[in-house]
C-alpha cells in the first residue's frame, strides 16, 4: 500500500512537474514571441493579388492580365452548402473554438497514429491555416507551431469568423494558376461559384488540402475519392441527408480544365486598355484586382474581326498561292510511325486568324488529302477547291492552272485551311497584307469595334490607331464641307479635264490623273464626289484656297500643321490612321458635331468602388447649352482633337460620396445642319450610284453613306461610312507600303469589311437618316448646267440647296448626259471602285 501510495504520488508530482514546466515554457516562448507578432488587423486591409480584367460593354470578358487567377468573394456570396463542406472536412467545430481546438487536434493525433488514416480533418484550424498562410512560413518546427497558435488565438479576438473564412477561401492555391474558390469554379468547371451542385462544391472543398494530389484533371481517382470524403464528413456532420448524400457520391467527376480564355477576341483593343492602366496605375494594375469596363459591343467587335479576315483572305487568294508554310519530316522506320512524328509537330504549330494548321498526306488529281489539327479523320480537299492556288509570280501575276494537286503541296507540307458557309474544310492561306476596322458611336465617340490586324497573336502592331496611312479619296469629302461653307452647291459645275501644272513645292511638273486616265468635263459637284473624280476635287480645293481650306478642317480633329500644303490635299496625302478617318466621318453621321474617340467606360476596384467613370461630349441637337463654332462666326477654326484617345485623367482614391455630378458635356457642333445635311446627301449616293455601291447592293438599306478610297499605285485601300447609329473606318494594305495591286480599289479590297460588319451592326434596326433642316429647299435642275432645269430640259433632276443657294436663272441647255451609260461606272476590273487613285508619280 505504502509503495503505491507514493508511486501515486510520484507520478502526481511528475505530472504537476511537467505541466509547470510546460507553463512556463509557454509563457517564455509567449513572452518571447507576442512582442514580435504581426498585427492582425492588416489582414482587413489585405490586397490579395488579384488579375485586372478588361470587360466589355455587354459584360463579356476581353482579357485577363495578372500572374494569379483570382476572385475574392465575400463570406455572403458564398454558397451555405460550401461553407459547410469547407467546414465538415477541415475544422468542424470552427463556429465554436477560439482559434485552437484541443480536442480535435488531440484526437487527429491519435487517430493517425493507430489507423495512419491522412484523408480526415488535418490538426490546424481554418483560423491557424489563415495564420500560416498570410504570416508564416510552411517550415515544420516548434517555434513556427507555436507562433501560429499565438496568431490564431489573436486573430480570434480580433476578427470575426466570416473575416476568418473569406482570408482562408480566398487565399488558398487550387490549382492551375487558380487561387481562391471562385476561381477554382471556373477553372474545373466553367461557372460561378453559385452555380455549382452540391458534388461539385464537394470537389473543390477537398481540393484545399491537397490541390495537386487530389486534382480533378490530373488524379481523377484519388480527387473522386477525396471529394468522396467530404460527403461522408457532411454527412456525419448532419449538413446533408443520406439521401442527399448517396446522390452525390453516385454522381461522376465533371470537371474539366477551362482555360483563361476570354468570351470575345478583341486583343488589340486590351492591348490600349492594359497601356492605359500601366501608365495610369503602375504594375500595381495587374494584381490590384482593377476591372475596367470597355466601350466594345462583343457581337460588333465579334463581326469587325470576322470583316477583317474575311476580306483579307479573298484579297490574298485573288493574288495565287504563296506556297506551303513548311515542310515537316517525320521520325521512324515506317510510315506510321513516321506519320505519328509529324503529327506531333502539327500539334505545337499555332492557329492564326481562324485557320489551323493541317498537314497533307496525299495528292493527286483529284485532290490533296490532309489532316487538320485537332481533327482525328483526313479530309480531301477536292481539285475545284484549290484551283484559285496557283503560284504567286508577282502580285498581278500567277503561274499555270492548277491540274494536279501536287502544283499547290506535296505530303509533309503544312498548309491552312479553313471551314466555309457550309461547315467544309476549304484551302486558305495566312495573308501577308494587313486590315483594321474602327467602328464608333457617332453620338458620344465611344469605340463600338477596334481591329488593328489579321490577328494579334501573329503581329501586334495596331493599324487602328498606331499606323500613318494615306487616306486617298476618302478624304475628299473634308475638302468638299469646306467648298459647300464657301458658296459651293451639289450641283456647282467643276471640270474634270486634265491638269499639267509647275508646282514649286513639289519641285517637277504635276501631272495628277484619274483612274484608268479617263475624263467626263464639266460635271456637277455631286457627281464629282460619287464618282470620285481626281482632277474635279483638285479644282475644288484650287478655287477655294489652300490656306482656308486647312483652317477649316480643324473642325474635324485634324492637326493644321500636319495637313498637306499644296493641291494634293484633297488626294488625300496627309498621313493618319483610321481612328482619325472614323472621327472625321462621325461628324458626318451625326450632323455636324465633333465627337472624341473614347474605349474606357468606367474602372472599379476590387470591392466595386468606381474610381473612373468616362464623361463624354454627347450629341445633343437643339439643346440651348451647346457650344457651337457659329456662336462666334469670325471663329472658323478650332482647336484639333488629340485622338490617342485616351488620357484617363484619373484622380488616385475613391469619391468620398461628397461630390455633386457635374453637368452634361455637349459635342461642339462645327458644321452648320444646312452643310451636314448637303453632305450626308452626297455620301448617300456614294453607295447609292457611285464608287460604294457594291455596300448598297449587299445591304438593302437607304440610310448608308460613305466613301472609297485608293492611293497610288493601289498602296491604300480605305472604306469609310455610316449611317446615324454607326460610323466605321476599314483600311487594308501592306506594312511594307507594297502595291496590292493593279485591279485592287477601296470599293474592291476594303468595302468588304465595312460591308460584312454593318450587316451585324444594323440588323433589325431601322433606317436612320438626317431630317431635312431648315434653309434647305429641293429644286428641280438641269445637271449639265446646275441651273434651274426648264420644260424641255429632259433630264432633270432635284437637287437639294441652301435657300440663299437657289440658281436664279433657267438652263437653256437642251443637251443631255445619259449618265447611266457613263463609263467611269462600268463594271470593268479598271473601274471597280472608281476613280479613287491619286498622283501617277507624286510619291
Amino acid at each position: 500500500m505504502k509503495f503505491a501510495a507514493k508511486t501515486i504520488r510520484f507520478l502526481l508530482w511528475s505530472a504537476f512537474a511537467g505541466i509547470c514546466g510546460l507553463v512556463l515554457i509557454s509563457a517564455s516562448l509567449y513572452l518571447y514571441l507576442s512582442p514580435a507578432l504581426p498585427d492582425v488587423q492588416t489582414l482587413k486591409d489585405f490586397k490579395l493579388q488579384t488579375p485586372m480584367r478588361i470587360i466589355s460593354a455587354d459584360n463579356k470578358l476581353i482579357a485577363e492580365y495578372g500572374e494569379k487567377r483570382r476572385a475574392p468573394l465575400r463570406y455572403e456570396q458564398i454558397p451555405t452548402q460550401f461553407v459547410q463542406a469547407l467546414v465538415a472536412i477541415e475544422d468542424k467545430r470552427f463556429e465554436h473554438h477560439h482559434g485552437v481546438d484541443p480536442i480535435r487536434l488531440t484526437r487527429v493525433i491519435i487517430d493517425t497514429i493507430v489507423t495512419g488514416d491522412k484523408e480526415g480533418p488535418g490538426g490546424s484550424t481554418l483560423t491557424q491555416q489563415v495564420a500560416r498562410n498570410y504570416f508564416l512560413t510552411q517550415q515544420k518546427t516548434f517555434t513556427r507551431k507555436f507562433t501560429e497558435i499565438l496568431l490564431a488565438l489573436k486573430m480570434e479576438s480580433e476578427l470575426s469568423k466570416p473575416e476568418i473564412f473569406e482570408l482562408y477561401v480566398n487565399k488558398h492555391f487550387l490549382g492551375y494558376r487558380s487561387y481562391g474558390i471562385q476561381a477554382a469554379a471556373t477553372v474545373y468547371y466553367g461557372r460561378d461559384l453559385n452555380d455549382l451542385t452540391l458534388p461539385e462544391l464537394a470537389m473543390i472543398a477537398g481540393l484545399h488540402q491537397a490541390p495537386s494530389g487530389a486534382n480533378p484533371i490530373s488524379n481523377p481517382s484519388r480527387a473522386l475519392k477525396r471529394r468522396n470524403t467530404v460527403l461522408w464528413f457532411m454527412r456525419d456532420n448532419g449538413f446533408i441527408t443520406d439521401v442527399e448524400y448517396q446522390a452525390a457520391i453516385a454522381t461522376p467527376l465533371t470537371a474539366s480544365y477551362h482555360g483563361n480564355n476570354p468570351d470575345i477576341e478583341a486583343y488589340y483593343l486590351a492591348e490600349m486598355v492594359r497601356a492605359q492602366m500601366i501608365d495610369q496605375f503602375g504594375e500595381g494594375a495587374y494584381n490590384d484586382g482593377y476591372t475596367v469596363y470597355t466601350t466594345i459591343n462583343s457581337e460588333l467587335q465579334a463581326a469587325a474581326t470576322r470583316g477583317v479576315r474575311k476580306t483579307l483572305i479573298e484579297y490574298s487568294q485573288r493574288h495565287g498561292y504563296l506556297g506551303a508554310e513548311q515542310h515537316l519530316v517525320g521520325e521512324g522506320h515506317d510510315p506510321h510511325s513516321q506519320l505519328m512524328s509529324q503529327l506531333e509537330q502539327l500539334n505545337d504549330i499555332p492557329e492564326f486568324g481562324g485557320l489551323p494548321p493541317a498537314l497533307v498526306v496525299q495528292g493527286n488529281q483529284d485532290g490533296l488529302t490532309i489532316i487538320v489539327k485537332g481533327e482525328r479523320d483526313p479530309i480531301t480537299l477536292p481539285i475545284d477547291s484549290i484551283a484559285w492556288a496557283r503560284e504567286r509570280i508577282t502580285v498581278d501575276d500567277l503561274g499555270p492552272e492548277i491540274s494536279h494537286a501536287y502544283q499547290v503541296a506535296v505530303p509533309g507540307d503544312v498548309v491552312r485551311v479553313q471551314k466555309s458557309s457550309d461547315n467544309q474544310w476549304q484551302l486558305a492561306q495566312i495573308p501577308r497584307a494587313q486590315g483594321a476596322l474602327v467602328a464608333l458611336s457617332p453620338n458620344d465617340g465611344g469605340v463600338q469595334a477596334l481591329v488593328g490586324g489579321f490577328d494579334f497573336i501573329l503581329n501586334k502592331y495596331n493599324r487602328a490607331v498606331q499606323s500613318s496611312r494615306q487616306p486617298g479619296s476618302v478624304f475628299k469629302p473634308f475638302i468638299y464641307s469646306a467648298a459647300l461653307d464657301k458658296g459651293f452647291t451639289p450641283a456647282t459645275i467643276v471640270n474634270d479635264a486634265p491638269i499639267v501644272r509647275g508646282d514649286s513645292a513639289l519641285e517637277d511638273v504635276w501631272r495628277p490623273k484619274n483612274s484608268g486616265d479617263r475624263y467626263l468635263g464639266p460635271i456637277p459637284l455631286r457627281q464629282a464626289l460619287y464618282q470620285s473624280r481626281n482632277l474635279s476635287g483638285i479644282r475644288v480645293l484650287d478655287s477655294i484656297g489652300i490656306n482656308y481650306t486647312r483652317d477649316y478642317l480643324q473642325r474635324f480633329g485634324f492637326e493644321r500643321d500636319k495637313l498637306a500644303n499644296d493641291m494634293t490635299l484633297v488626294l488625300g496625302s496627309t498621313v493618319m490612321p483610321p481612328i482619325q478617318i472614323a472621327q472625321g466621318y462621325a461628324i458626318f453621321a451625326n450632323g455636324g458635331y465633333q465627337v472624341e474617340p473614347y474605349f474606357i467606360d468606367r474602372i472599379e476596384d476590387k470591392d466595386g468602388n468606381i474610381l473612373f467613370e468616362a464623361d463624354p461630349a454627347v450629341v445633343c441637337k437643339g439643346c440651348p447649352d451647346v457650344p457651337s463654332l457659329f456662336d462666334n462666326p469670325d471663329a472658323v477654326e478650332t482647336t484639333a482633337i488629340d485622338i490617342q484617345p485616351l488620357a484617363l485623367n484619373i484622380e488616385n482614391g475613391l469619391d468620398d460620396g461628397t461630390s455633386q455630378p457635374s453637368a452634361p458635356r455637349y459635342a461642339k457642333q462645327v458644321l452648320s445642319p444646312q452643310t451636314a445635311f448637303l453632305m450626308d446627301s452626297m455620301l448617300r449616293d456614294v453607295v447609292q450610284r457611285g464608287t460604294g455601291r457594291a455596300a448598297a447592293n449587299a445591304i438593302n438599306r437607304n440610310d448608308l453613306a460613305g466613301k472609297t478610297g485608293t492611293t497610288n499605285d493601289a498602296v491604300d485601300a480605305w472604306f469609310s461610312g455610316y449611317n446615324g447609329d454607326i460610323v466605321a473606318s476599314t483600311w487594308v494594305g501592306f506594312d511594307s507600303n507594297a502595291s496590292l495591286g493593279a485591279r485592287e480599289f477601296g470599293g474592291k479590297a476594303a468595302l468588304p469589311a465595312w460591308i460584312e460588319f454593318m450587316r451585324t451592326a444594323l440588323a433589325g434596326k431601322p433606317e436612320n437618316t438626317q431630317s431635312q433642316p431648315v434653309g434647305i429647299v429641293q429644286v428641280r435642275i438641269d445637271p449639265e448646267t446646275g441651273l434651274l432645269a426648264s420644260q424641255s430640259t429632259s433630264n432633270a433632276r432635284f437637287e437639294y440647296f441652301r435657300e440663299e443657294n437657289v440658281p436664279s436663272e433657267f438652263s437653256s441647255e437642251t443637251t443631255t448626259i445619259d449618265f447611266s451609260a457613263d463609263p467611269s461606272l462600268s463594271a470593268t476590273p479598271e473601274n471597280t471602285g472608281g476613280g479613287d487613285t491619286t498622283l501617277e508619280s507624286l510619291f
